[in-house]
C-alpha cells in the first residue's frame, strides 16, 4: 500500500495541465508495474501538450498491454501531432511487429509526415523479426515519397537487403537503389551508391 499516494501524486501531476510537471511524473512510471503504469499513461495520452501525449506514447510501449496497444492505434490513426502519430508508430512495434505491420503500412501510405514516415522505417528496420519481403514492400513505397529524408530512408533498407543478400529481395533491392542514382536529392543518390558497394 505504501505507493498508493505515490501513484496519486503521479495522477495529480500528469494530468495538472502543467508538461513541466506532467513530464517527470510519466517518467517516473518506469518503477511502475504495467497494470499502476497504463491507466496513468492513457490520462497523460489525452492530456493537451502534445510533448505529454508523445511521451504517455513511448511509455505505452514500454509498459505493454492490449489496452495500451489499443490507444497507441487510436494515436497512430488520429492524433492531430505528427511527433504523438511517430511516437505511437514506434512503440506499437514493441508490442509486436507481426501484429503492428498492417497499421503501420497503412499510415505510412496514408500520412505523408516526414516524421511519422521515418519512425515506421526506423522502427522496422531495426525490429529483429522484420522480413526481407515486408522490408522491401516498405522500401519501395518510401523511395517514392516526395521528401528526400523519407527517400534516404527508403535507400538504406534497400542497401541492407542488398547486404544481407537473400533474394529475390536482394536482386530487387539492387535494382531499385540503380534507378535512384538518378534522384535529385543528393542525399539519395549517395545513400543509393553505399547500398550498391554492399
Amino acid at each position: 500500500m505504501s505507493n498508493q499516494p505515490n501513484l496519486q501524486q503521479l495522477r495529480d501531476a500528469i494530468t495538472c495541465g502543467d508538461p513541466g510537471r506532467s513530464m517527470p511524473a510519466l517518467v517516473a512510471l518506469r518503477e511502475a508495474t504495467v497494470e499502476e503504469a497504463v491507466p496513468l499513461l492513457l490520462l497523460g495520452l489525452a492530456e493537451e501538450a502534445f510533448l505529454v501525449r508523445s511521451l504517455s506514447c513511448a511509455g505505452l510501449g514500454v509498459k505493454c498491454n492490449e489496452a495500451g496497444r489499443q490507444a497507441l492505434v487510436r494515436a497512430l490513426e488520429g492524433d492531430a501531432d505528427p511527433n504523438v502519430r511517430a511516437e505511437a508508430a514506434n512503440s506499437l512495434v514493441n508490442h509486436g511487429l507481426e501484429q503492428a505491420w498492417p497499421l503501420l503500412l497503412e499510415a505510412f501510405r496514408r500520412d505523408q509526415e516526414w516524421l511519422l514516415r521515418c519512425s515506421v522505417l526506423s522502427a522496422v528496420a531495426e525490429h529483429p523479426e522484420a522480413r526481407p519481403e515486408k522490408l522491401l514492400e516498405l522500401a519501395s513505397l518510401a523511395i517514392e515519397a516526395s521528401d528526400g529524408t523519407v527517400r534516404v530512408g527508403g535507400a538504406e533498407i534497400l542497401g541492407r537487403l542488398v547486404r544481407e543478400g537473400e533474394e529475390p529481395s536482394a536482386a530487387t533491392a539492387r535494382g531499385l537503389l540503380q534507378r535512384l542514382q538518378a534522384d535529385p536529392d543528393h542525399r539519395v543518390v549517395g545513400a543509393a551508391l553505399n547500398g550498391l558497394q554492399a
